[in-house]
């Protein structure tokens, strides 16, 4: 073998993973495989590097529209590795250099053992005697595996305000890629699949989660970007296999450039990938572990609290002493264990949207103080929780003209202005001081223990003020408003935190590694919800999944239960007008809080599944399942259709015998269920053809023990 076709590897990982790197003195440091500890088989030699950085004055290998083949991605060579091991994390940096730029790579590997995913991200450092100005560089680059293009599908979602969360899954070849014949041009594409998301809305279009599934043997790859503003993945063909590539804010989408001085560095957001053998199944039980290995301890992933909000569907950000009193009563005898006063709670004059960034309670809404109303929440044993959406200031709010221009953000010297509000820059001082003091007053001399933080504009590309760009201004203050979040919870421990921006335009894991609940939508529709709610676990850990539950005393029973099942599978997070429904009302509500409290603890070891597979937007059957260690929940939801029964594979209980038992609604016409031992199938049939809901506990049946010696039959 000569020298030019020497290969080395770089082999890390632990129980449950295996990375496998290829390095070679002739070829770009790549990624040969990332699997399951020993599986697949062994991949061919990648041609994807492992790191692109697009540098202004390098730019491209090759021109395309890829976020592939930069020029400093292909010389980058190997100059070393370390391992080490940080608590629970494993870790790995390998060290790449590039003479003729002077810029030192490390790209960082950390996974906790047992678990088949891991966390990537990429430092830059300039060790020229120059500056550097990045335009872009990738948290984490690789080939699938050597998977053929045709043999290879691409999940992904689209995503917006009341529509959260659309997954398609599609054949690379038939539906993203065309053949091209690149092996008798001897050259790859040039195009790709780029997935965007600009702004301040992270999942305000698009969601930063996708994945690639080989159909021949059933390899699966899922990510996840864990970032609070812009973002990039892309999919691409090369003559070996399709690439993936992940990034945060780049100059071509986002405006974004960073000049490195001699001696700094730059650092990406963080990255996850997940992989599996054993499909897309086992690729998001990969992402629900490492997940919750993400996510900050806190006292509410083990308690899970019932939350009622006053907003949906009932007083609409109109409190008032008057209106809360009773609801607060209804919501406590329901089992409500949180209420949280949304929107409205600091408006004296109804005009409150252009005024807000004082946060004082409203003395014309709380004759007596918002503290009569606290109080009581306090009395009927409750945790109180306030809605507020610190990041904005109104146009028209004294906060405006209290704080310096420099504590917004800007560009050329203009403050920007979104939906008649300003945004806080959360690098200055004086803008954290201010979103201090207001959440140590509420949590100090209030009482509050519970806030929902909702994010209702966009910022856009960002700020030009003290950045080498206005991309890099964005990216700075989303650094700055996650320590802001780590420091109201270092002060305020057990503070809980909802993760809102207009439902879920804000889905990402840079927040909810923070925070402890994830609102899913703004939909008011009972009938839309559901396939949001059945989609969200794919983004989101179920014990952090709050989708509305507002059943409504106009409702007839099947549409109340409805209502109620779309928000059991997940954080129960109630609304409606309890305090005006009917005894029998009340009964069913009570009876759906009993079942879920039954569940909530099971959350935190639940894998999601879906038996119908993904929800499309229009299907009138959806279903979602959660695989506990003992049983299987599994929710059902039929939105009319000529369809009268419908058969859920459950595949992981194929070849046993369960009980189904039919957790809420039990009042109503059971609905028929016959289990199929031999395929690991139910069968369900309702008692009507329009809106019904049922959540069931499938339960294996335990061998019944042979008699031993001596006992008696």
């Amino acid at each position: 073998m000569s020298s030019t076709d020497f290969v080395a590897s770089v082999v890390w990982g632990h129980s449950a993973l295996e990375l496998v790197v290829d390095v070679t003195p002739d070829g770009p440091v790549s990624v040969r495989s990332l699997s399951e500890n020993g599986l697949p088989p062994e991949c061919p030699r990648g041609t994807q590097p492992l790191v692109e950085v697009l540098v202004a004055g390098e730019g491209r290998a090759r021109a395309s529209h890829r976020f592939a083949d930069t020029a400093v991605g292909a010389r980058l060579a190997y100059v070393g590795q370390t391992r080490r091991t940080e608590g629970k994390w494993r870790v790995l940096h390998i060290d790449l250099r590039d003479e003729r730029t002077g810029l030192a790579v490390r790209s960082s590997f950390r996974s906790v053992d047992g678990v088949p995913a891991c966390q990537v991200t990429t430092t830059v450092t300039n060790e020229a005697t120059g500056s550097v100005v990045l335009q872009g560089v990738t948290s984490f680059a690789a080939g699938f595996g050597g998977i053929p293009v045709e043999d290879v599908d691409l999940l992904r979602a689209d995503s917006e305000w009341l529509g959260e969360g659309r997954w398609s899954r599609q054949p690379l070849r038939e539906n993203v890629f065309p053949d091209l014949g690149l092996e008798l041009h001897g050259q790859d594409g040039r195009g790709r699949h780029a997935v965007i998301s600009a702004g301040s809305w992270s999942t305000g279009t698009s969601l930063p989660t996708g994945g690639l599934i080989d159909l021949r043997g059933d390899v699966a790859w899922l990510w996840q970007i864990e970032h609070n503003g812009a973002w990039r993945w892309e999919v691409g063909e090369r003559r070996d296999c399709a690439y993936l590539a992940l990034l945060g804010p780049t100059d071509v989408d986002h405006q974004w450039q960073q000049r490195l001085l001699p001696g700094e560095s730059f650092t990406t957001v963080p990255v996850s990938v997940a992989v599996s053998a054993a499909g897309l199944d086992g690729a998001v039980a990969a992402l629900t572990a490492h997940r919750r290995e993400l996510v900050r301890p806190h006292r509410d992933h083990d308690t899970r609290p019932i939350v009622f909000n006053d907003y949906m569907n009932t007083l609409m950000g109109d409190p008032t002493t008057e209106k809360l009193l009773p609801l607060v009563d209804a919501a406590a005898d329901a089992g409500a264990e949180v209420f949280c006063i949304d929107a409205g709670w600091y408006d004296d004059d109804s005009g409150w949207w252009d005024s807000v960034g004082e946060w004082t309670p409203s003395k014309t809404r709380f004759p007596q103080g918002i503290e009569e109303v606290i109080a009581h929440i306090h009395r009927r044993g409750m945790v109180s929780g306030l809605w507020l959406e610190p990041e904005v200031v109104g146009v028209r709010s004294p906060v405006a003209d209290r704080l310096p221009a420099a504590a917004f953000l800007q560009r050329a010297g203009v403050r920007l202005v979104e939906h008649g509000r300003y945004h806080l820059d959360l690098r200055h001082p004086l803008a954290v001081a201010h979103l201090d003091a207001v959440i140590d007053r509420l949590v100090g001399e209030l009482g509050i223990g519970y806030l929902k933080l909702d994010y209702n504009i966009d910022a856009g590309p960002g700020t030009d003020v003290a950045a080498d760009s206005v991309g890099a201004g964005l990216l700075a203050h989303n650094h700055a408003h996650l320590a802001w979040l780590d420091g109201v919870l270092d002060r305020h421990p057990d503070l809980t935190l909802e993760n809102c921006a207009s439902g879920a335009m804000r889905m990402d894991y840079a927040l909810l590694s923070r925070m402890q609940l994830q609102s899913t939508s703004d939909q008011q529709d009972f009938l839309r919800y559901p396939p949001i709610a059945v989609s969200a676990p794919l983004s989101v850990l179920p014990e952090q999944c709050a989708s509305w539950a507002y059943p409504q005393p106009g409702m007839a029973p099947e549409e109340f239960a409805f209502a109620l099942c779309t928000g059991m599978l997940g954080r129960l997070y109630l609304s409606g007008r309890v305090d005006h429904m009917a005894e029998s009302q009340q009964a069913s509500l009570r009876a759906a809080v009993e079942a879920y409290e039954e569940i909530r603890f099971d959350l935190c070891n639940a894998v999601p599944v879906w038996p119908l597979g993904l929800p499309r937007w229009s299907d009138h059957w959806l279903s979602l399942g959660l695989r506990c260690d003992a049983v299987t929940y599994l929710a059902v939801w039929q939105r009319g259709g000529d369809q009268l029964n419908v058969t859920f594979p459950l595949p992981h209980l194929c070849g046993a015998d369960v009980d189904v038992e039919v957790l809420y609604p039990v009042h109503l016409p059971a609905w028929t269920a016959r289990w199929d031992r031999g395929n690991g199938a139910l069968t369900l049939k309702p008692t009507r053809a329009d809106a019904s809901a049922r959540i069931f506990r499938i339960s294996r049946k335990l061998p019944i023990p042979a008699p031993t010696e001596g006992t008696a039959r």
